[in-house]
């Protein structure tokens, strides 16, 4: 079998980084790590390509080569995976898809000869074999959880790394907690299920062995479900690992709030070489956070215990959320208020939307406020559902807040805000690249002459290099974000404002 693997395209939103990234000579944040996996488990004798649409594109040469081509994607890349399945019709080439879009939405798409859903470990055996004997079905769906151990190590052969910012590794999946909006649950299910060491272990060697030196970003939704098995073992097997490598990589991943209840952990995490991690922090509207069951963040100081896990060395990102049946009109000013003090720079504002098979999503259905198909794109003011707010008050108050915390004056206010506050391991074992002294350049071209905002900028750029020039290189990354960020919000918010978001 000749087997071409697609990764489709992601449109230009947050988590993109796109324009950060054409400032570092990069293409896209992180490889398709489930395709990787995938080409794993597909038999050793098989012909596999791997082509990231992120990266390089799709050319009908590279469809003609293929017996089949296996398509994985999530929901915000619908657009794209509809182009990749009409050119595949259009060919005559056969399509296998899979991955959280398909199992959450399959009966949305035509033209697909193969659905294989839910977790690959358990169905895609069972597609295999059936291929082998010539009776393949149409479609392979299962609920079963899965031990990870039979969970092979991603072909890194299929890619060039030299594209990419981060290399990525899943060491467990599943989440404890119940939030209504989420649909890691439905996909993963409540208990996390992990790798064992040796296995995290096998995943790192195998990125290293690559040549790769560079950031690493466990992709794990909850990183921390399983506290006790990684503090008394998967930790310190990456910390015995990392100090025998000399620390080639930087490492990055998501946690809950309740993160910070554990001082040895977060000390275990700094230790092997995390310096990041992302928190759904919501919102700090306590009804709201009710309504939703994110009870792990009610009450809670939540600006105190970001602020404490910044002092004790990991740099907070925060995913807010607005647009709950609780939120008041007093919401908008109070996100900004709390992303401000908090000093999360990287604040992941959306809006409030429904996907598939979530509480939230059925709760709606009974409600009858469904009102279209779900974009996957939390930014671009489409949501699925009648808001009790009012379409144009939570629109034009979400776009107040991206165009406030965002603007050059508070976006680097935030950045100074952060940077008296952490607390990093005393040993920096970031390398300086090439790239990073072009990327450098670049930035105060953009930033520094180009720009409107250029004096916050040059403002930060002096005080860090005099107050704590230890910090300069991560200042100057947070600027470039901003950077980004504004860009998208040119893109998406460029409507002007309208009332007041004062209650």
């Amino acid at each position: 079998m000749k087997i071409l693997m697609v990764s489709p395209q992601y449109p230009d939103t947050f988590w993109s980084f796109k324009h950060a990234l054409n400032i570092i000579s990069k293409k896209a944040a992180f490889p398709p790590l489930g395709l990787l996996t995938i080409a794993s488990m597909l038999p050793a004798g098989w012909d596999k390509k791997l082509v990231d649409m992120n990266v390089t594109s799709l050319s009908d040469e590279e469809l003609k080569w293929a017996d089949y081509v296996f398509i994985s994607a999530m929901v915000v890349q619908r657009e794209s995976v509809i182009d990749v399945i009409a050119r595949c019709n259009r060919l005559g080439i056969k399509t296998v898809a899979g991955g959280p879009l398909f199992t959450t939405g399959y009966e949305e798409f035509n033209g697909v000869d193969h659905f294989v859903l839910g977790e690959a470990e358990v169905t895609l055996p069972r597609f295999l074999a059936d291929l082998n004997d010539g009776c393949a079905r149409h479609l392979y769906e299962s609920g079963e959880r899965p031990d990870l151990s039979k969970t092979p190590v991603p072909m890194w052969s299929l890619i060039n790394m030299k594209p990419y910012s981060s290399m990525s590794l899943q060491y467990s999946r599943g989440c404890p907690f119940n939030c209504e909006f989420c649909d890691i649950i439905i996909l993963n299910g409540h208990r996390p299920r992990t790798k064992a060491k040796d296995q995290i272990l096998a995943e790192l060697d195998a990125i290293y062995q690559r040549g790769w030196r560079s950031g690493v970003f466990i992709v794990d939704d909850n990183f921390i479900g399983n506290k006790k098995k990684l503090k008394s073992e998967t930790l310190p097997a990456i910390i015995n690992w990392m100090r025998a490598k000399k620390h080639p990589f930087v490492l990055s991943t998501e946690a809950s709030l309740n993160l910070a209840e554990d001082e040895e952990l977060i000390g275990l995490m700094v230790e092997a070489g995390f310096n990041r991690v992302f928190i759904g922090i919501e919102t700090p509207n306590e009804a709201s956070l009710t309504e939703c069951h994110k009870l792990q963040n009610i009450n809670v100081d939540m600006v105190a215990t970001v602020k404490k896990i910044q002092n004790l060395g990991l740099e907070v990102q925060g995913g807010f959320i607005v647009g709950f049946d609780s939120d008041p009109l007093s919401i908008f000013k109070s996100q900004i208020n709390f992303i401000q003090k908090s000093g999360i720079v990287t604040a992941m504002v959306g809006l409030l939307n429904a996907p598939p098979g979530t509480q939230l999503y059925q709760r709606l259905k009974r409600e009858n406020r469904l009102s279209k198909v779900f974009s996957g794109n939390n930014m671009d003011c489409s949501i699925n559902f009648i808001p009790k707010m009012g379409y144009e008050a939570l629109i034009n108050g979400y776009r107040h807040i991206l165009n406030t915390i965002y603007s050059p004056k508070h976006y680097y206010e935030r950045v100074k805000i952060f940077l008296k506050e952490y607390r990093p391991a005393s040993k920096s074992h970031d390398r300086i690249e090439f790239y990073h002294l072009v990327a450098l350049i670049k930035s105060i071209w953009l930033l520094g002459i180009r720009e409107n905002g250029r004096r916050y900028f040059w403002r930060l750029f002096v005080s860090t290099l005099m107050k704590r020039p230890r910090f300069f290189p991560l200042s100057i990354s947070l600027a470039v974000y901003g950077f980004h960020f504004r860009k998208i919000v040119e893109q998406y918010i460029s409507v002007p404002l309208e009332g007041s978001f004062e209650a």
